[in-house]
């Protein structure tokens, strides 16, 4: 019995020894490992207070604030922009936002505005293409060959005849000399036929009984007749007005605002009601040096080809011009330019994906393009739709006020009781 209990006590003591040596080694071995760790492991530093720069309202991104508070907008607390927020004048868009709202992109191209302005005319006379028929001496009009005005002519057709005391002995001269055989009266000939070019007799036809027969100087219509058969007309009183008809003129009232564009030589197209679905080509002569007070126009010449005569002065004509810039300049699509009252700029895409706003100095518009003077060189991607979100998260990262765009002053802390709509 005693040798049992001895046994039993022997056991006993064993096991609470073995539980007693487990357990300080799992001690000894936690102890050992946790002194390592904060041997090996580095202290974790307490995190840095952000700096912010300003309180805002997401609803109203423009408009700041210096201290924490509720919107004087919205029912909501103001939120903070930090300072490590704003570090960049770029604004990222993740891929999946650009792709559901339609962000699209154009290439920026260097070229001349071309705008076209459109104008009313009407026909007249080209006045350069204008003659006038008259007698350089005193003479009597013995046969009128044209009597009424607006009659059609070809060069050299008759239009008068008429007798000229003072060219009686020139003719009679130059008809004499005209039938001699020999060198000296040929050379006398030569110089009679001067004689009478001087006296004004180169555009006629000589009559054997000492008559003159005055010609048309070009193709055209015989625009005013001023004489009558049997009058007297005396030296250098005009008879005949002839216009040819191969161009007509146009002088149209252009506004000032388009004036710049247009210069001699800017390409001009014309209809008339008369003849629809035809057009007619020319091109301004010249712009006339005068503005009209009134309707602050300025009048510009311009010359259509009539080739088969159907142009009448007269007639209605609608134009349009090809108005052009004076230099290559980049030009935007209009849709691209965020304009505000005293700023104007675009979202330009950088290579790196972002997209950063650059404020441009704009010039003429038209044909749904503007004119940049300033702020863009030619090659650079703009953002043509949805560049109005791309704006607003610049405002909101503080790109902007980097770009220097005007921002509302700000305001004094706002009160959660005060300015509420």
């Amino acid at each position: 019995m005693n040798r049992i209990m001895i046994r039993a006590g022997l056991i006993a003591s064993t096991l609470g020894l073995l539980t007693i040596g487990i357990g300080g080694g799992y001690w000894w071995g936690q102890r050992h490992a946790d002194a390592h760790a904060e041997v090996s492991q580095p202290a974790v530093p307490a995190p840095q207070e952000r700096q912010v720069l300003y309180w805002y309202d997401p609803m109203v991104p423009d408009q700041h604030f210096d201290q924490p508070g509720k919107s004087p907008f919205m029912d909501m607390q103001l939120v903070p922009r930090y300072a490590d927020q704003a570090a960049t004048a770029s604004v990222r868009i993740d891929p999946g936002v650009q792709q559901n709202v339609g962000i699209r992109t154009a290439v920026v191209e260097v070229g001349q505005l071309t705008d076209p302005v459109r104008a009313t005319a009407t026909l007249t006379w080209d006045l350069r293409r204008e003659s006038v028929v008259s007698a350089r001496v005193d003479a009597i009009i013995t046969q009128l060959h044209v009597k009424a005005p607006f009659e059609s002519v070809r060069r050299g057709q008759p239009l008068a005849t008429v007798l000229a005391p003072a060219w009686s002995s020139a003719i009679a001269e130059a008809q004499t000399l005209e039938e001699a055989d020999s060198a000296a009266a040929k050379s006398l000939h030569t110089a009679a036929m001067q004689r009478l070019r001087l006296l004004g007799l180169s555009d006629t036809r000589l009559g054997r009984d000492g008559s003159v027969v005055l010609l048309a100087p070009s193709d055209g219509v015989v625009r005013e007749v001023l004489v009558r058969e049997g009058q007297a007309v005396a030296a250098d009183m005009p008879l005949f007005r002839v216009n040819g008809t191969a161009t007509v003129w146009l002088e149209a009232a252009i506004p000032q605002a388009s004036v710049g564009g247009i210069g001699p030589g800017t390409k001009v197209e014309a209809t008339v009601s008369a003849m629809p679905g035809r057009r007619f080509a020319g091109e301004v002569e010249a712009l006339l040096p005068q503005i009209e007070p009134t309707s602050r126009t300025q009048w510009a010449r311009i010359v259509l080809n009539n080739p088969d005569g159907r142009l009448v002065p007269g007639m209605f004509a609608e134009l349009t011009l090809q108005s052009a810039g004076a230099e290559q300049v980049p030009l935007i699509p209009a849709d691209a330019l965020i304009a505000t009252g005293d700023d104007s700029r675009v979202i330009v895409m950088r290579s790196d994906g972002g997209f950063e706003p650059v404020r441009v100095r704009t010039g003429r518009s038209g044909g749904g393009r503007i004119e940049i003077l300033e702020g863009l060189q030619g090659g650079e991607h703009i953002v043509t739709s949805g560049q109005f979100l791309i704006d607003s998260e610049a405002s909101l990262s503080g790109a902007l006020q980097r770009l220097g765009a005007p921002t509302p002053a700000a305001s004094a802390p706002p009160d959660a009781t005060e300015n509420r709509p």
